[in-house]
């Protein structure tokens, strides 16, 4: 499958089988993660794997992982993290976020489901995982066997705004 295709297939899921997902299937994901580019290469991406029931039990206080079996809390350490000079702009939620996406596709590839979760209270996820200060929590990765049907991979068609919309010719 072309990565387009596989892009047009991912979709966001919302109730997930009670089934575990496989630790091979884990492993691949997090292998995708490990690639995932970071500004300067810094590298700043520290992620929590919460598959257990009492930590699902204790990020789901916190944030709606729609019955997932596994859960990422995807984090960057600003500390660690690049400053842009100009105007010191910190590549956290951008180095956080390109990790979560390759992760969503990886999760895709391997006909897993997946949430990209940003509607969280950060502060109960840091108190609740006892981050250090510096661990910034930016997203919350849910995975799991999809319970409910796919959508369609044509639908961006209709769902998305026009190419021309999208791209500014200079």
């Amino acid at each position: 499958m072309s990565f387009t295709d596989l892009a047009k297939k991912r979709c966001s899921i919302r109730s997930y089988e009670t089934k575990p997902v496989e630790s091979e299937k884990i492993a691949a994901i997090v292998e995708a993660a490990h690639v995932a580019p970071s500004a300067a290469n810094r590298q700043p991406v520290r992620l929590i794997q919460v598959e257990s029931a009492e930590g699902l039990a204790n990020l789901g206080r916190y944030a709606n992982l729609y019955g997932a079996p596994l859960a990422f809390i995807v984090c960057a350490d600003a500390e660690r993290a690049w400053k842009r000079p100009v105007d010191g702009m910190v590549s956290t939620a951008i180095d956080a976020s390109i990790t979560c996406d390759h992760m969503m596709i990886a999760a895709t590839d391997l006909g897993l489901g997946s949430v990209w979760i940003c509607a969280f209270d950060p502060v109960g996820v840091r108190e609740a995982f006892n981050l250090p200060a510096s661990l910034v929590p930016v997203n919350i990765l849910a995975v799991g066997h999809a319970a409910d049907e796919w959508k369609s991979p044509e639908r961006h068609a209709v769902e998305r705004i026009p190419v021309q919309e999208l791209v500014t010719k200079a």
